[in-house]
């Protein structure tokens, strides 16, 4: 697979890892981000009541501070890479997410956890959005979308396991300890990725931070329709992620009384909808990236309809309840797994000369945005999974109807 030739042309080629160990090294760095997040839902219970007695709906606002964190660290993460490399950049974000995680721990108070777990997130996007620049430096188009996709297929066993992990972990150190592991993440991730991985932006291609350079890269990048579709898209499919993450530890442990064993059955949600990634990884070469993600959403927008039509109608016997909502949560994630790597792939496809900033500007875009929609969603849990299914359906066919408008 040669490099594409808006990257790599008329340079020295870079000197790659085997790709079995280049994919491992990027979906560590990814797991890192998926661990930040689901290893904390164990822990919201504990948090909630040591912190937030009277108002344990807001223990949710440790996941949404750190992925507002992270939205907000994607402005400035791939435009810092293209200046000075990808491999500073990357750890110079793990340096801020370890001491931001340090703070959090010593936390002993819900608004400095929140205060930590924004800087941690800033840090965090670090690894998240300069990877996949680096992936962009050496790959592109369908070939991008099928490395992403083995990647998300490796990384999703961290999440899968991460809240039974964390679960160890609070019983052994309370949830403070939490915090520790997050330490541990960044230290393998920054070791690994400085000992092992060449950098990918040679000195001559990077760009300096100057004013007008990031101005007008910043306008290239939001003025392709190709890409404001794809960002936008993302934020609809992040957007209902979010909102059902948020909730997930709720759901599970209220309205299905299946708290004590909420790590197990979301690492089995989590691995069923792994198969997403596998079968993307699989035709997205053959079928194309757009097809595939468009067909996702269409199943996405259908399983959703039928899951609000038997919960509004009171149709499922109870002994069926939990079956359906978890059958629903599985086509959640294995949407995810199907469309996000395809829609990253599809959003910087022609722009490898300003990757960083391009990744930058999609990231913030769509994670800020799916913030805006995550937030308000979770907010009106009242006991049922309704206000998730509903935040599904309309997110999921509305990106239906934009990836009509898609170009492959």
């Amino acid at each position: 697979m040669d490099a594409p030739q808006d990257s790599m042309s008329d340079l020295q080629p870079v000197k790659r890892l085997p790709l079995p160990e280049f994919i491992t090294m990027l979906a560590f760095l990814f797991a890192t981000i998926a661990f930040s997040i689901d290893a904390m839902l164990p822990a919201l219970p504990d948090i909630a009541q040591a912190l937030t007695p009277d108002n344990v709906n807001r223990a949710q606002l440790i996941l949404t501070s750190f992925i507002a964190g992270m939205g907000v660290g994607t402005l400035f993460a791939g435009p810092i890479s293209d200046a000075i490399g990808r491999k500073p950049a990357i750890t110079i974000g793990f340096a801020i997410y370890a001491v931001a995680a340090i703070a959090a721990m010593f936390a002993n108070s819900l608004e400095f956890l929140l205060l930590a777990r924004f800087v941690q997130g800033l840090g965090a996007s670090g690894p998240r959005i300069v990877a996949l620049a680096l992936v962009r430096d050496l790959y592109d188009g369908r070939e991008m979308a099928r490395i992403t996709s083995f990647v998300m297929m490796i990384f999703i066993i961290v999440p899968a396991l991460a809240p039974s992990l964390g679960q160890v972990i609070i019983w052994v150190a309370g949830w403070h300890g939490v915090f520790g592991a997050f330490l541990v993440f960044a230290l393998i991730g920054t070791l690994w990725l400085n000992l092992r991985q060449a950098e990918t932006l040679p000195p001559q291609r990077r760009r300096p931070l100057q004013t007008h350079t990031l101005i007008n890269a910043a306008r290239e990048v939001l003025s392709n329709r190709q890409v404001m579709l794809a960002t936008i898209i993302l934020t609809l499919g992040f957007g209902q992620m979010f909102a059902l993450l948020s909730s997930a530890q709720q759901l599970f442990g209220e309205a299905y009384g299946l708290g004590d064993s909420f790590p197990i059955w979301f690492a089995g949600m989590a691995l069923l909808s792994g198969s997403g990634t596998v079968l993307n990884a699989i035709f997205v070469v053959k079928l194309g990236m757009r097809r595939i993600a468009k067909w996702a959403y269409i199943m996405q927008t259908c399983v959703s309809a039928v899951m609000l039509a038997l919960f509004l109608t009171n149709a499922l016997p109870s002994a069926l309840e939990f079956p359906a909502f978890f059958f629903w949560a599985v086509s959640v994630f294995f949407m995810a797994g199907v469309t996000f790597g395809n829609l990253n792939a599809l959003a910087l496809q022609h722009m490898g000369h300003i990757a960083g900033m391009a990744a930058s500007i999609i990231a913030a875009v769509s994670t800020i945005l799916a913030t805006l929609i995550a937030g308000p969603v979770a907010s009106l849990y009242n006991g049922t999974a309704l206000p998730m299914i509903v935040a599904t359906l309309i997110c999921s066919g509305l990106a239906w109807f934009l990836m009509g408008k898609l170009e492959d």
